[in-house]
């Protein structure tokens, strides 16, 4: 198992939720998360004064899944989250050594 966390912008949101969907992914786990990458910010004018916004508003969206489909998780994320340009996100992919479910007790594949 694996857990994909991908850190997203805000709008693209319900694009990545419907690919997962279609990608057979029934969970999903989104949190608003603040952060800088390479563009480190952005200047934006408020009543003609100018101020650097250094942490820029993100969603991280995290899913955990079977090995086999990991590859149609990471497809189905990157393309519909990508814009084209600088801030587009990341995603990243950690190994799961075990998951269960706490209502029934089911653990790891059943769990999913």
């Amino acid at each position: 198992m694996k857990k994909v966390e991908a850190v997203i912008r805000p709008f693209k949101l319900e694009d990545v939720k419907l690919a997962l969907v279609n990608a057979g992914i029934v969970g999903m786990t989104v949190s608003e998360v603040r952060g800088f990458g390479r563009q480190k910010g952005q200047v934006e004018r408020y009543r003609g004064s100018e101020f650097t916004v250094e942490f820029l508003q993100k969603l991280k969206i995290e899913v955990v899944v079977a090995d086999e489909n990991i590859d149609s998780v990471l497809k189905a994320i990157a393309e519909a989250a990508k814009t084209g340009e600088i801030g587009d996100g990341k995603i990243f992919v950690s190994p799961v050594d075990s998951v269960m479910r706490i209502r029934t007790g089911e653990k790891d594949d059943e769990a999913l």
